[in-house]
């Protein structure tokens, strides 16, 4: 299950979605994610998939990678499902005992599903194929206006940054650690939701005191290299816009515009 988690992995390779400016990623991702909530159409949805399929055709990352993240989020589905399933008035189409399913109760669940299946998808494409680096330089080029209002931005870039960069790090850690415990005769599989909570404690206790090793061991290393934070720094690799960028900007928003037409005029039949 560990392994399933490719939040915050680079996948290397040679594609248009790599080239693009990381200004042009975050923004797209920005739309994309506020286009699943939008749509309410079978026009919007058919959209919706050809635009998350060309990206991730362009984007060369196979997608029996990028399909492994959302194992980790299988459980979060089952359980917004289930809620939307039996909670959500309407016409009954099913009862039992004190379950009732209703039509907008199911349609509901499987739009949800659909929609965290397509959001984790989209989001997995910027992360995949934007190094942390590009991803810093992104944010705080994007987020620059803010800073004239007193927020350090530099400083949110580079935390959200280390943050992305520290995930697949700390997934190889507790996958070392536990079986390390495993030898040792740990068991995380059998027992009660109680006998697997404390056999989590000989696990996170090492995992929390190298993270920590780990923050300290940073800390160090960025004072000893005189790092004092994002004033008067410059770039080795400045962002420019070229035309494929704005190309790219375009195209998202195209699709946008195109997904809000069909929430408007080819809506779901009540």
């Amino acid at each position: 299950m560990l392994r399933d988690i490719t939040l915050g992995q680079y996948y290397p390779a040679d594609s248009v979605i790599h080239s693009l400016d990381p200004r042009v990623k975050l923004f797209s991702t920005l739309i994309y994610i506020i286009s699943l909530f939008c749509f309410r159409g079978a026009v919007s949805f058919v959209v919706a998939t050809i635009f998350l399929v060309m990206v991730i055709k362009s984007s060369k990352v196979p997608f029996r990678f990028m399909v492994r993240g959302l194992k980790t989020i299988a459980m979060l589905m089952l359980v917004t499902a289930a809620f939307n399933l039996f909670l959500s008035p309407g016409d009954p189409i099913f009862s039992f005992w004190i379950f009732t399913i209703t039509a907008q109760g199911a349609r509901n669940a499987i739009l949800m599903a659909v929609r965290l299946t397509y959001l984790i998808l989209g989001t997995s494409v910027m992360t995949l194929t934007t190094t942390p680096n590009q991803l810093t330089d992104g944010l705080e080029r994007g987020l620059m206006p803010l800073s004239k209002v007193g927020i350090p931005v530099h400083v949110i870039a580079m935390m959200m940054s280390i943050a992305l960069r520290y995930i697949p790090i700390l997934v190889e850690e507790t996958d070392k650690i536990m079986k390390a415990q495993m030898a040792r005769g740990a068991d995380f599989e059998n027992g009660n939701m109680i006998k697997k909570v404390k056999a989590m404690i000989p696990l996170l206790v090492p995992l929390f005191v190298s993270a920590f090793r780990r923050a300290e061991d940073m800390a160090m290393a960025m004072e000893a290299r005189c790092y004092h934070g994002g004033e008067g720094r410059t770039k080795m690799k400045p962002l420019i816009y070229r035309r494929r960028d704005r190309a790219a900007y375009l195209v998202v928003l195209v699709y946008l515009a195109i997904v809000l037409l069909g929430r408007t005029f080819f809506p779901w039949p009540m």
